[in-house]
């Protein structure tokens, strides 16, 4: 049985222990521009509109996981991955667990290349994304710091490359317009 009750105006969505069903619900809805964050359990509640934040009572290994698989299944959008700077920097010997945490993340990328970014910078990126774009946080249960996965989602249709080349059409077009080739 799915209960959910949503706070009205500021986002927050509790999906008792059923939290797939809400990232199926959510991600079938987001598109190019739209941010995923998997976090850590200390990761800050937003309180803007057009930030969703779920629960989940899992690691952030399976829920990178999950999403990957969801947002596999779309064929609308797909996820460029960024991973904080510091994860790579913080020790076993601070973190204890976190060097088998690394290798999980890793595995449940699915073989997506990811950018390393400041997780500060990464939080500016979330910021300034919220006040046009949908960000759902999906909070998990881990808590070793700096171990947040945040996805911007793209085109699934669409690639760099073909925009830069439509561009370029539409600048030649133009400039061909504006002087014709004289024969």
């Amino acid at each position: 049985m799915l209960i959910a009750t949503t706070c009205v105006g500021c986002g927050v969505g509790f999906f008792g222990n059923d939290w797939k069903a809400s990232v199926n619900h959510q991600t079938s809805q987001l598109g190019y521009r739209n941010w995923i964050v998997v976090a850590e359990a200390s990761f800050p509640a937003h309180s803007r509109p057009g930030v969703n934040h779920v629960n989940a009572d899992a690691e952030i290994p399976e829920v990178v996981d999950y999403v990957l698989n969801a947002l596999e299944k779309t064929q609308h959008v797909k996820p460029n991955i960024y991973l904080p700077r510091e994860m790579r920097s913080v020790d076993n010997d601070v973190a204890p667990g976190i060097d088998d945490l690394k290798t999980q993340i890793k595995e449940a990328l699915h073989g997506h290349e990811s950018t390393e970014i400041d997780q500060q910078s990464l939080l500016t990126l979330i910021e300034s994304a919220q006040s046009s774009f949908d960000v759902l946080v999906i909070r998990t249960s881990t808590a070793l710091p700096y171990t947040s996965v945040f996805l911007e989602l793209h085109p699934g249709y669409w690639d760099a490359d073909s925009e830069r080349e439509l561009r370029q059409r539409i600048s030649r077009e133009r400039m061909e317009k504006l002087a014709p080739a004289t024969p």
